[in-house]
């Protein structure tokens, strides 16, 4: 059962950099990006947060969203 996180990426992410996450919604705004969607499991989760990484990009916060 897929659980819905939310990572909020310091800076104004562009569609380049959004599209390296299809299976999230990405909102801009007021300097951060908000990421959010459904992962499946734990491996989903580091797998996100490598595709971060690997872009350069700072997590601000992470958090599991409430059922």
């Amino acid at each position: 059962m897929a659980m819905r996180y939310q990572f909020t990426i310091d800076g104004e992410l562009s569609e380049r950099a959004l599209a390296a996450f299809p299976e999230l919604i990405g909102n801009r705004g007021q300097g951060t990006t908000v990421l959010s969607g459904p992962v499946t499991d734990s491996t989903g989760v580091r797998t996100i947060l490598a595709r971060i990484d690997n872009l350069g990009l700072t997590v601000l916060e992470m958090h599991r969203l409430p059922d």
